[in-house]
């Protein structure tokens, strides 16, 4: 496994490729990226950033949304994977949100993975993105990238990814470096065909050097 001063040197090298690195989901508000959140659940940023532009014209306060039947919101967010129960999700959060918290969504991660639809990596993105809270959301980016470079092991699960990811990142760069390990692994390490021959990092990925070995490489 990678050691801290490596995992920073590989997190420096990232940074480099992408310093503009930030949150994908379109939104202007912490509601907006909350529902953006929940709905991006195994489903793309892009595919809800085509959603979100006219679901957020209609839908302005957790009013808007219990105001409707759950079947008028399931065909707004018909083109979204998973949308019956995202949509039954988005109700019952924003009865949540009007009954416990003035209609506010909380800054507390403890309190953001108690609504409806919304888990530990949604309430890590929601508290950094939206009100600048140190943390590392685990997506399926992070965590393919995070066991392919060895900064964790392959058995560990999203938390254990999470911890060490804590551990070997210095808190102030939580947030940021959260989402270059993102466009990392959206736009260079991807689960299909990663970019190891012209990878600025395969000298210190044993899973890049494995797959150029079997590739025939020198």
């Amino acid at each position: 496994m990678l050691t801290k001063k490596q995992t920073q040197e590989a997190l420096a090298v990232i940074a480099d490729m992408y310093p503009d690195a930030e949150c994908e989901l379109t939104h202007s508000n912490p509601f907006e990226l909350l529902i953006a959140v929940v709905l991006s659940a195994q489903c793309t940023d892009a595919l809800v950033n085509k959603v979100t532009p006219r679901l957020f014209a209609k839908y302005k306060t957790p009013e808007d949304y219990i105001a409707v039947p759950l079947e008028e919101l399931e065909q707004d967010i018909r083109s979204i994977g998973l949308y019956r129960n995202k949509a039954k999700n988005i109700k019952k959060l924003c009865q949540s949100l009007l009954e416990q918290y003035g209609g506010e969504v909380p800054q507390d991660r403890d309190e953001l993975v108690k609504l409806a639809g919304v888990g530990r990596k949604t309430a890590n993105v929601v508290a950094s993105v939206a009100f600048g809270v140190p943390a590392i959301a685990v997506d399926t980016h992070v965590e393919r990238v995070s066991k392919r470079l060895g900064i964790c092991r392959w058995k560990d699960n999203v938390t254990q990814v999470e911890q060490t990811l804590m551990k070997k990142i210095p808190m102030d760069e939580w947030s940021i470096s959260h989402h270059r390990l993102i466009f990392f692994g959206r736009y260079h390490c991807k689960a299909q065909n990663p970019q190891c021959d012209i990878c600025p990092l395969l000298d210190m990925c044993r899973e890049g050097k494995k797959r150029m070995r079997r590739r025939g490489a020198p």
